[in-house]
């Protein structure tokens, strides 16, 4: 089986807390390996890890069977592979959608506006925001910003998208046609790894579900085994919280 991503013994910390502990994970291509767990059980923090954001005190990080995680990585060329969308957008206020979307292809991976552009407007076609092509952030919905954000990731042809609580920010109303992405990205078969709350969104997406808790996997499976009949009483515990938070 080919792996995109995998994770040997990765232990950060932040001083004297331990936020990730010696946690291991592997991620197939064309799949899609959910994080669930607490704020702060280490969640975010690994995909910033995956993302070469945060330094790794120990282990491996390997993206396609090539450690990322050497100090002497060249960390930009690991970037143009990698798409990250964080809880708040992160759209650039000045720009419009479209030069928001347009800006790492063309001063990352070196393409022509023309090329980038064209892109650009294919997704924003798809994506049902061919109108915002000239809109200011600031003019857009939270769910219309968290979308063009995603379509920004995709703008770069990612190996790996990494989604990290994507619709924290956002009213409900606005949070499934965010999710409709992703459902999307997932049938397209893009390599995805997600932390998010919306339990009944990661049974549809996930391939693998991995809870966390103070940096450690403690349940991994399918959706169908961790959220439906998980085995970890803590992950009983968490779920039972989410069931009753009104996520499940």
């Amino acid at each position: 089986m080919s792996y995109v991503l995998e994770l040997k013994d990765v232990r950060k910390s932040f001083g004297e807390e331990v936020v990730l502990n010696n946690l291991s994970l592997v991620v197939p291509e064309h799949t899609a390996t959910v994080l669930i767990g607490a704020s702060g059980s280490g969640k975010s923090t690994l995909l910033r890890c995956i993302n070469l954001l945060e330094t790794i005190d120990d282990g491996q990080i390997l993206l396609d069977g090539k450690e990322i995680s050497d100090p002497l990585i060249n960390v930009d060329d690991v970037r143009r592979k990698l798409g990250m969308v964080f809880q708040s957008f992160n759209l650039f206020p000045h720009k419009t959608v479209l030069e928001n979307i347009t800006l790492a292809p063309v001063k990352v991976q070196g393409k022509s506006v023309e090329e980038a552009r064209s892109a650009a407007k294919a997704l924003l076609t798809r994506f049902d925001l061919a109108d915002k092509a000239d809109q200011y952030p600031d003019r857009l919905s939270g769910g219309q910003q968290q979308r063009v954000a995603i379509i920004r990731s995709l703008a770069v042809n990612p190996r790996l998208l990494l989604l990290d609580e994507i619709t924290s920010a956002l009213d409900p109303v606005l949070v499934n046609e965010v999710l409709s992405i992703v459902r999307d990205l997932k049938h397209d078969g893009m390599t995805m790894v997600l932390a998010t709350h919306e339990m009944g969104f990661a049974t549809q997406v996930a391939d693998e579900v991995c809870f966390l808790e103070s940096g450690n996997i403690l349940e991994r499976g399918s959706a169908e085994a961790v959220l439906r009949n998980p085995t970890n009483p803590k992950t009983q515990e968490f779920l039972k919280r989410v069931h009753q938070a009104g996520r499940l």
